[in-house]
């Protein structure tokens, strides 16, 4: 008996998305299998994001107004023909193969209710943060269990009669939040059965700031998905909730206090070095903008910072440290993301920056007694880049030794503000909960007596 064939309704809510839209859909039209339909949903834009999609052979659905991917995702659910719902954010390409396996999936396993895939480690965009960014959710996907625990609307797909007889996304979630998650863990809840397959990839298209990814961590994701838990209670061993990543969230803590107590107990003896290898390392993220967008803003805020850490380097007759910094800093000057022309230059720069590490921490050894208080710092940082080395070592292999160091204050960052994203979900939750428990207070009657 032949497999029923499974036929695909690709559903991408959108909104201002006009250039990663046409991208999007270019890729999903050329695929090996075609979409049985692709309904792209207009949320409000004030570009051509609707004249794009419709250029392109999607059919084009409006929400009249800014009213969020949950409830534009709903309206094309409604609004579908297909059997199979693929969900896909409108920045993110599809591979050749993306819909063929969703289909089989689906075709080979009647009880398969959704599927979630992956970035793939092939981000579009070059800059630093984005790279890190993207990679490091695509190293969480592949590492992940098969049985997913939750759903993900980037790239998920989910069989039409299961998606509404849950009512779908809750629309309560004005903005790209957590509905997806919120979503996975009902089905989960109701027994449903969920995969993630990894090797269902699309490519990632959005650029991320600094800025964007602090607020899209903390504000969208990290505190709503803090309350869900609490209201689900619920956390799975798995994604970057598992058991590892929570005692990174801890050491990271741990880290900072201790970190803290170091400088105010030595001052600039324990801080200079540190600043000085900070600024290496980061100093290609903070010249992205610059290679765009020339601004001296950024320039005189980079010598702004080097000045500083040249003054205080000075100061405790540190400035041994100086001469690699600087040339350094003339090195991204000149050549932007420290830019390899071939690998041994890469290897060679590699060194160099393990070298002027080693150096400016032999520098602090020599300036401050033993103290358990050293002991400690080093400890716990050692265990936590144990803990994420794996990563660490995945960053390496795909993007060099250089770029994983870089790496890795943004991910001790990462871990510290997920444990204030955590404090402050638990904070607003229980809050919401004493305040929707405390009775109302009693109506005054008026003084006259009347109602």
């Amino acid at each position: 008996m032949a497999k029923a064939q499974t036929s695909l309704t690709v559903i991408i809510p959108a909104h201002n998305a006009a250039d990663d839209l046409a991208q999007c859909l270019q890729c999903l039209f050329q695929s090996e299998t075609p979409p049985y339909e692709c309904l792209v949903v207009d949320d409000g834009s004030t570009d051509e994001t609707a004249e794009v999609a419709e250029k392109l052979g999607a059919r084009v659905l409006r929400t009249g107004g800014r009213r969020g991917p949950a409830h534009a995702r709903n309206l094309g659910a409604r609004a579908a023909r297909g059997d199979v719902l693929l969900f896909l954010d409108a920045d993110v390409c599809v591979h050749p193969d993306t819909l063929s396996r969703v289909a089989s999936a689906f075709e080979t396993d009647p009880e398969l209710d959704a599927l979630i895939g992956s970035y793939d480690d092939s981000p579009s965009s070059p800059d630093f943060l984005s790279q890190y960014r993207n990679l490091m959710h695509h190293y969480v996907h592949q590492n992940a269990r098969r049985e997913a625990c939750t759903f993900w609307s980037g790239c998920g797909a989910i069989r039409r009669e299961v998606f509404l007889a849950h009512a779908g996304f809750d629309e309560s979630y004005g903005r790209p939040a957590i509905e997806d998650i919120e979503l996975g863990y009902r089905l989960r809840m109701a027994g449903r059965k969920m995969v993630l397959d990894k090797h269902v990839q699309v490519k990632h298209l959005k650029r991320w700031t600094f800025w964007k990814l602090i607020k899209t961590d903390i504000f969208d994701r990290g505190i709503p998905w803090t309350e869900l838990i609490l209201r689900q209670h619920y956390m799975p061993n798995d994604l970057n909730l598992e058991l590892s990543q929570r005692v990174s969230v801890a050491l990271a803590f741990l880290l900072m206090g201790l970190s803290t107590a170091a400088s105010l107990y030595w001052g600039w003896y324990f801080v200079a070095p540190f600043m000085g290898v900070l600024f290496l390392l980061l100093g290609a993220c903070w010249l992205e903008p610059f290679r765009r967008h020339p601004s001296k803003g950024i320039v005189v805020a980079m010598l702004a910072i080097l000045g500083f850490i040249t003054w205080q380097a000075f100061a405790v007759e540190m400035a041994g440290i100086l001469p690699p910094l600087y040339l350094a800093v003339i090195l991204l000057f000149l050549r932007h993301r420290y830019a390899f022309s071939n690998e041994r230059a890469r290897k060679i720069t590699g060194v160099l920056v393990g070298l002027y590490i080693l150096g400016a921490i032999a520098f602090m050894v020599q300036r401050l007694p033993a103290h358990k208080l050293i002991f400690a710092v080093s400890l716990v940082a050692s265990v936590i880049v144990i803990l994420n080395s794996r990563f660490y070592l995945f960053l390496a292999a795909r993007q060099g030794r250089l770029f994983a160091l870089a790496a890795i204050p943004f991910h001790l960052l990462y871990h510290f503000y997920n444990g204030l994203s955590f404090l402050a979900g638990c904070f607003h939750y229980y809050w919401s909960r004493l305040w929707e428990k405390a009775p109302r207070p009693a109506a005054v009657a008026p003084a006259d007596g009347k109602k």
